[in-house]
Order: C-alpha cells, then structure tokens, then sequence
C-alpha cells in the first residue's frame, strides 16, 4: 500500500495535475491521516496530561505493539469516557499551542509552545500529530515545527513511524534535518517537492540537495521519498539503511548512481525516473530482491547486461530514453511481467524477449524494422555559436537573415532557426499565416490538420545549411504529427521532431511554451502541421525482414527470405474502430472487428512469396470459442472505396488469439466477426463513418444586440464547454443534433424565413455563409443579420446548415429562400428577430448606436455592420488599438470605467466613438483603421477589413459601368491631367 500510494503521487506530479494540498493525504499504511474532529468547552480540560490522554484516547496498543484505531466499527465500553478525554484534549492543545485562545480553566503547568508561525493559528496538534504519524507537508514552510515538537513533546516524536516534510523552505528543511536523527523508530520518510503551489497556482519547488550523514542511523526505514527535489547524486547514508526497500528519488538531478548500489539488498522497488542518467552501474545486477525499477525519463544509451541477474523483477521502465538496443541476458528474466520501452530508438526487440512467456511490452515511439540509415539532413547544433534573436509582432511579416545566422520568433509561437553560414549575405525573408484553404491544403485518409499553413518567402530560396522550421500545432491524442511541406507542384511529408517551444517565448502570456512540430528544410516553401495514423516503415531485401506495428504489437508482417529481388519500402498503419459504434450501424450486438490495416510498398510489385500477416481476434473473439463461419476477412481498394469478401479465397487459420493469412500484394484488410451474409456494404458504411467527425452547430444572438448572431460548428465532445464559456454574454437555442462532416468538408449556412445578412465579405455568397470543418480549429463566424426585405415586426426565422460549397445554379425561389438542395441538409436551428422600434433599432437595455458608416467608395468604405463584425474579434486588444487609433487615455478610462462589467459593450463604444470622430475627418478612415490594426498586432484584422474593402471597391466599380459612369468619370480624370 505505501509503494502504491508515492506511486500515484508520483505519476500524477509527472503528468503536471498535482495540486496543492489542502488537507491531509491518505499515509502510507493505507490508513487516513486524521485523527477524530471532537471539540469541546475548555472547562472539561482541567487535570488532563497530554501524553498519556493522548495514547488512551487516539489508540489502543494491540497485543503485537501496534496501535489499534478506534473506529465505528469497534465496540468499546467506555465511549463516553474516550469521547469526553478526545473534547478535553482538543481544549488543551488548543490552549497549549495557542496562548491567546480564551482557556482559562487549563490548570496544566509547563511551559507553553506556539507552533504560530509556521503552522496556521487555526490548526491543532491533532491535525498533524497523531500516536505514530506526524505530516507536516500540507503547511507551507511545515518542516520549521519539527524542531518545535520535538523541545517540547520527545517521548512522543520518538514513537513515529511515518513522517512527511515538505522541502520548499530551506530554512526550516536545515532546522527539521538535524532533529530527523533522533527519530529512531521512523519506518517511512517523505521529503517531497511540489507538494504545495504559490498564489499563482505554480507548484514550489523542493530545495533539498542532500542528506545529513546521521540519517544512517535510522536502520528501521524501510521508505524513502525524495521526489521533486535538487538532489546530484544518491545519499550516501541511504547506502548503510539495511531494512530500505522502497526508494523513490523521482524528478531531481542524478547524473550517476553510486557504483556500490548494490549494498541495498533488500530494495525492492527504486524508481529514478526524469533524472540525468546516462547509464546504469553494472552493480544493479546485485538487487536480488528488485521487484520494479523505473529509469524512464533520463538518458540511457545502454543497459548493462548485469541487469539479467535481477530474477525477482516483475516491471521494468525504461521509455523516453535513447536506448538503441537490449542486452540479450534480459532473456533471463524469467519473473517479468511488464516491459515498457516506448520512446527509445529501438530498431530491433531480442528474439529472448519474445520467448519470455508471460512479458506484456509497450513499444510504441520506436522505429522497429527501420534501417540504421542517417536522416536526410544533418541535425542543427545550435551550442557552437551563439546566433542573434528576433522577436517579431503580427505586424512584423519581413526580416533580414545575415551570414550570422538568426532564432526568428515569429506570433502565434512559430520558431525560424537559422545557423550561421546558412545564407552568404544580407537577405530579406518574409512569413505568413494563411488560412486553410480546400483547394491547396493536401490531407489524406484519416488526416487531422493542427495548424495553419505557414507560408515562408521567397519560395525556393537555397540554403547553404539546413534551416529548422517549427510550426505550432493543436494538441491530439491521436495518431503521429508530421510536419507537411509544398513545393509549388505536390505536398510531402517531411520528418518531424517534435518539442516544446522556447521559455521565453510563449505563444499566451504566462502560459506554457507552443507545443512545435520541426523540421530541417534547405529551402522555403509553404508549411503545416497534421496529424495522422502512425505510420511505420521497413525496407525488405531478399533475406527477409519483420515489421511490427508500433501502435499494436499484436500486428506483425513475416516477409520470407527470397519474397523479392530488389529492396522494397513497406508502410504499414492500424486504424481502431469503436466496437459500440460498429455494432449500431450493423444492427448485430455481436459484431465486433479487428483493427483495420493499411499497406503499401514502394514499388508496387506483387511479391514472389507469400507475406504472412498476423492481426489480433476481434475483441471478445477467441480462437477456441469462435464460430469460424461468422469470421470475414475483407480487402479493400482505397481508390475505388470497395470492400470485397475474400474469406474463402486466402488461407486463414486462427489461434487462441490472433488470426494469421497470407498475401502477395498490398492493399488495405480488415477481420470481422458478424452474423450476417452480406458484409461488404455494412463495411464500407463503416468505415466512411470512421473518417468523419460527430458534430454540432451552434447559432447564437449577442444578448446586448440581437442582430448580432455567432455561427459555429465543433466536435461534439467539445460542445459543452463551449457553451458554457458563451453562456453570459450570448444566448439562443440548444445546439443542432449529431451531424457528420468529414475533415476538410465544406458547408454552408443559409438564413431562411425572412431573414438577411447584412456584409459584404469574401465568404458570403447570396446571403449564404461558406464554411471549412477542421476538428482543430474553431470554426466560427460573427455576422450581423437583419429582417428581409418586406419583412416588418418580429422575425421567426431558422438558420440552416448544409454540405458542400455554395451552389450556383439554385432555382429562383430556393435561392430567395437562401436554402440548398434537401440531400446536403445538416441541420435547421431557430433564430428570432425582435420587432424594430420607431428608431429602427432593436429594444434592448444597453445602449444603441445610430446606423454609421465610415469612409467613401473611392478610399475604402465599411458599413456598420462590418464595423459590428470586426469588435466582435477585437477582445482583450481593444485598449492597445484606441490607442494607436488616436484616442487618449482619458477617453479609454471612461470607456472601461463606464463598462466595466461588460468587454463586448465597451469594444463597441471605444469603435464607434472612434468612428463618429472621423465623419469630418476626409477620406482615408479606413486605411487609418488599418493602420491600427497592423500596429496593435492584429493583422488578422487589418487582412479582414482589406478583404471587405477590395469587394466593396469592386461591386462599387460594377455600379458605376451599369449606369454608364465609368467612362465619364475616366474621361474627366484624363482631362484634367
């Protein structure tokens, strides 16, 4: 119990979800660390001795010495008597540890001990102290008491058991470390890191760096915690603890164990994970009673083949390290249970491992089957010579590179490392972030974009070194993400590391670093980052080779000797399905299937011997209870999307829990286990639905102005929180029904039943609003929408999505009617128009604001419903862009006072106030506006308004020529030039 109990804490601190604590932890022997909430008045705390009444009452001592708990469960004649002595010594603490408490009936004599500070004024003894148990890690600076407690109650420190420090006060650690000597009798020592977090929610690092030699005297310890500390090395006085058997020395900064580990030969369980450790001593080989060790998170290159002697070990930890192979004596270790070895750089698993009978191993992140071939271009040290920074804003999209080289930090979290000689002389590089766009975005089956295309310039310039790209990217927890890059012609894949963005550059301040995708590239081009099934790769030469899928063991490729004459390329990837999903859409409750494989070669010849494939059974299908009549194998041709039965025509045997055919061409194979004859159409039904997302639309209206309506469509498992994050500002309708959309697909919103929409944008069509689905963007527009003409009172109207573009060659009356053809419908939400008032506007609390339009036709003209639009996207920067608008403090401090409890109100004012000051200010508004924008880091913005800006030009120029003014206008330019 007490290796379970630091084993959860220590994952979850790994995970970064550890919060402070507030109240006492479960101990270590399982049993809960408080002692019974009894209070009572001072007057029943007269002639009561501390320490006596304290082991009467607290426990009782057992035959064998323990103390036994007094529980409900437990009968006890005296009860009333415990309970009256447990109120009584609650009255004495509180007097003795807190002076200035109002007991003035205690008669005890002594001197009086104030534990105020470090423990809080409110906190008794019996919180912290019980008969053998003393935590003092849920106080900030607790460990200053020790020394406390032990002038003043020894006989009783000297009866501990368990005792928990925290170690983010090195003051008080120093005081509590020369005290910790003489607590002979402790069995279990915790002095944690990152138990408690400061005021803003970081957890306070553990300051401890080593142990007083004195500490080997406690020859009863059998548990020690030292996690989330700064300790170098081991201890060496753990070394001389004969009885340790559980060491936990996680998170802190070892670079070498000691080479005379192995004195500590009762260990059975050490964990040394996220340290610095680039080997381990051959003397590891001595913990003959090792049950688990954990190195993980350091590293390892090697391991020593002494570690075959460990022959009580049952789970060893060895991932995110930089092992390259295993020692063939781990084939000796008969007792192990768990191998976990993702994250290396293993290219092959001992065929030892493999005989062990009942090893479970996780191998995933490794590339198994792959050639010890160097990549294609060599990694960039960036440690020789330091290169020059550049923190660039949004409205920052060219800089200049010289021979010196240049770290290019670009908004949104993007990196651009250039190493020095990569360029022979000054040159002037530009970026943009582009958004996605269907006609040149390349995704395939099951792909999953994470980012915008990232668009470097000049296209095919030529680097003398390769240069490091690294794209920010959403976080995913399925599949691998590669880095894709387009060379004017077709996209490829590039490879990809992945890592964390710089300390000092994060994407939102005060937040994390941007999770990066990054890859070496010699010249520039466009760039994104996607998400996909892992892929995994080998190349076959005539002598065979075995390929085993990353992502699931139980998938494995035998290729025979003589298979093929020249080298081929093999990819495999393992898509899973959902077995409550399959069997809907089957109607079978029976019917579950085997992951899905995906293969391909490089050439596309069949091969000359037969491939054997190994996948595991359906889920709940054995070889021994399955009925094989109900087994299909199935092969699928990914450019015509058919499945065809192929059951009777491979050579399929089963074993207890994998199914094993044979195959001479790639393609894609899928086992199911159903009732019913006919599979192929419920399979293609199936995997179509694998490729698409389950989705929801929202439509929403701005509370302060209804007109105002949010249009957005997201993965159904993000809905809810979205909801609630728009739930005080926007309100309307409950969101649409699960919908299905593909990643990439396009659709449409249609406003129906006397409603318009009022803006001239790029992506609205007839009154017909265009939309991308990508499950990792947002997804959303904000329009302003406006009764039909000859519409008067209150609107009913329905907002309706539907699949594809916008079509062009509607009929009349559905395009008046803004609606699609019925076989694209999505989805039809309520949307309702208040009636308008006398001053056409709409009846609300908040303040309206006269119809206003700002600028001219000729220079660049916005109405107010694109004004409305752009402060729906202005946030949090609307002071920054007062200001660079020209607008002084004075009027920005009246604005935030006057809607303090309102951002959406107060953008609009700052905006509009802004405005109506330009009525008489002559043309070029709009371009100030701009102007703004750019400079406030919101090209974003300024993109969208020159976006509107060029349409409203254009549908100005074509009024103009149907009215014949053109040439009249031209004519008059020409002659008064």
């Amino acid at each position: 119990m007490e290796r379970k109990i630091e084993e959860d804490a220590a994952s979850r601190e790994e995970d970064g979800d550890h919060a402070p604590r507030g109240t006492l932890s479960r101990s270590e022997d399982g049993d809960d660390g408080v002692t019974p909430d009894c209070h009572a008045s001072s007057e029943a705390s007269q002639n009561i001795r501390v320490p006596g009444a304290l082991l009467a009452c607290v426990g009782r001592r057992a035959p064998g010495g323990e103390a036994e708990a007094v529980g409900p469960e437990r009968e006890a004649s005296p009860v009333d008597t415990c309970d009256r002595s447990i109120s009584s010594l609650s009255s004495s603490f509180s007097s003795v540890f807190h002076p200035n408490s109002s007991s003035s009936s205690s008669s005890s004599p002594g001197p009086v001990l104030s534990l105020t500070p470090p423990l809080p004024r409110s906190v008794e003894l019996s919180a912290v102290l019980t008969e053998t148990r003393l935590t003092l890690d849920v106080y900030l600076g607790g460990a200053a008491a020790l020394p406390s407690l032990w002038g003043s109650v020894p006989e009783q420190l000297r009866g501990l058991r368990y005792l928990r420090l925290g170690s983010e006060d090195e003051a008080g650690l120093g005081a509590a470390l020369e005290v910790l000597p003489r607590l002979t009798g402790l069995r279990s020592l915790a002095i944690r890191g990152r138990c408690l977090c400061d005021p803003r929610g970081d957890p306070l690092p553990g300051l401890l760096t080593a142990l007083p030699d004195s500490v080997s005297a406690l020859s009863h310890l059998q548990h020690i915690d030292l996690s989330f500390n700064r300790l170098t090395c081991v201890p060496p006085c753990l070394l001389l603890l004969p009885a340790l058997s559980t060491l936990l020395l996680c998170h802190n900064r070892v670079s070498a164990l000691p080479p005379d580990l192995g004195r500590l030969s009762s260990l059975t369980y050490l964990s040394l994970m996220g340290n610095r450790l680039p080997s381990v001593p051959p003397s590891v080989g001595r913990l003959k009673a090792l049950q688990r060790l954990d190195v993980s998170r350091n590293a390892l290159q090697q391991l020593p083949d002494e570690i075959g002697s460990l022959g009580q070990l049952v789970r060893l930890e060895l991932s995110n390290n930089k092992l390259t192979r295993l020692p063939e004596s781990m084939g000796s270790l008969l007792s192990l249970r768990e191998l976990v070895i993702y994250g290396n750089d293993l290219r092959v698993i001992p065929d030892c491992l493999n005989k062990l009978p009942l090893l479970k191993m996780d191998v995933r992140d490794n590339p198994l089957g792959k050639p010890p071939t160097p990549p294609p271009l060599p990694p960039i040290d960036h440690t020789q010579t330091e290169i020059p920074q550049v923190h660039l804003g949004f409205n920052q999209h060219s800089f200049f590179v010289s021979s010196a080289g240049c770290h290019a930090f670009l908004p949104g979290g993007a990196e651009l490392i250039f190493p020095p000689g990569c360029l022979p002389t000054l040159t002037k590089l530009r970026w943009a972030e582009k958004r996605p766009d269907t006609k040149w975005v390349w995704l395939e089956e099951h792909d999953v974009l994470l980012s915008r295309p990232l668009e470097l310039r000049p296209h095919g310039v030529t680097f003398l070194k390769p240069v490091e790209v690294c794209v920010p990217y959403h976080r995913t927890r399925r599949g691998e993400v590669v880095m894709r890059t387009f060379d004017g012609q077709s996209w490829s894949t590039l490879p990809t590391e992945l890592r964390r963005g710089s300390e000092e550059h994060s994407c939102h301040p005060g937040g994390r670093p941007a999770r990066l995708a990054c890859s070496s590239v010699s010249h520039f081009s466009w760039f994104m980052a996607v998400c996909r099934p892992v892929r995994d790769t080998c190349s076959v030469t005539p002598a065979g080779a075995l390929l085993v899928s990353s992502s699931d063991p139980g998938v494995k490729l035998h290729f025979p000797p003589d298979s093929t004459v020249q080298t081929r390329t093999i990819t495999l990837q393992v898509l899973q399905v959902s077995g409550l999903e399959l069997q809907a859409l089957c109607g079978d409750p029976q019917a579950s299937a085997s992951p899905l494989l995906c293969l391909s070669q490089t050439p596309t010849l069949h091969f000359l011997q037969p491939v054997k494939v190994q996948i595991p059974l359906p889920p709940g299908v054995t070889g021994h209870t399955a009925d094989l009549s109900r087994l299909h194998l199935l092969h699928g041709d990914p450019t015509a999307q058919t499945w065809t039965d192929i059951t009777q025509h491979a050579s399929l045997y089963v074993t207890h829990l994998y199914a094993i055919f044979y195959i001479t061409h790639f393609s894609w194979y899928w086992l199911w286990y159903t009732t019913q004859r006919c599979v192929s159409g419920v399979v293609r039904k199936v995997y179509q639905r694998l490729k698409q997302f389950k989705v929801q639309f929202l439509v929403l209206q701005r509370k302060t102005d209804p007109a105002q309506v949010l249009l957005q469509c997201l993965p159904a498992n993000k809905m809810e929180g979205r909801v609630q994050s728009l739930s005080e500002q926007y309100d309307g309708p409950q969101p649409s029904d699960l919908c299905d959309l593909l990643e990439g697909e396009q659709f449409f919103a249609g406003f129906e039943r006397g409603l318009d929409i009022v803006t001239d944008r790029p992506d609205c069509v007839e009154g017909r609003l265009c939309f991308v689905f990508y499950s990792s963007l947002k997804n959303v527009k904000e329009v302003y929408v406006c009764p039909a003409r000859g519409q008067k009172g209150a609107v009913r109207g329905q907002v309706s999505f539907y699949r594809g573009d916008v079509p062009s060659n509607l009929p009349e009356e559905v395009a008046r009617k803004r609606k699609g053809p019925d076989t694209q419908w999505l989805a039809t939400l309520p949307l309702r128009l208040p009636a308008l008032n006398s001053e056409n506007g709409f009846t609300t609390e908040e303040l309206q604001y006269p119809p206003l339009n700002l600028g001219d036709p000729e220079s660049g003209y916005l109405t107010e419903a694109n004004l409305l639009s752009i402060s729906l996207q202005i946030g949090q920067d609307w002071r920054v862009i007062g200001i660079n608008l020209g607008m002084s403090y004075e009027e920005l401090d009246r604005i935030q006072y006057k809607y303090r409890d309102n951002l959406g109100a107060l953008v609009l004012d700052m905006l509009f106030h802004w405005a109506r000051g330009q009525r008489n200010a002559g043309p070029g508004s709009v371009s100030r506006l701009v102007a703004a924008m750019v400079e406030s880091g919101r090209r974003d913005l300024a993109e969208e308004i020159e976006d509107i800006v060029s349409l409203g030009r254009r549908k100005y120029t074509e009024s103009l020529k149907r009215v014949g003014l053109e040439a009249e206008s031209s004519s008059l330019g020409e002659a008064q030039q």
